[in-house]
């Protein structure tokens, strides 16, 4: 949704996982279209969807072969 921020990228997209995260909201998946319906998959389209995030991951794939991934969990306050 926002382009290839080069460098950027991989901040940018732990600062989404975050929020969502503290938001306890998953975004949907950009230019989904055509569900197959022999693939038991539940996507995120059409639209933001409220659910209970207690882990997420932010993979990045860079150019050159840099690659991380990092997992966020959910603060319970314990």
């Amino acid at each position: 949704m926002t382009g290839h921020l080069m460098g950027a990228a991989g901040a940018v997209e732990g600062v989404f996982t975050v929020l969502s995260v503290y938001n306890q909201c998953a975004p949907a998946t950009l230019n989904f279209r055509d569900e197959d319906p022999e693939i038991n998959l539940n996507v995120v389209s059409g639209g933001a969807r409220s659910m209970e995030i207690r882990y997420a991951m932010s993979d990045n794939i860079g150019l050159g072969g840099h690659n991380g991934a990092v997992i966020f969990k959910r603060y319970d306050g314990d």
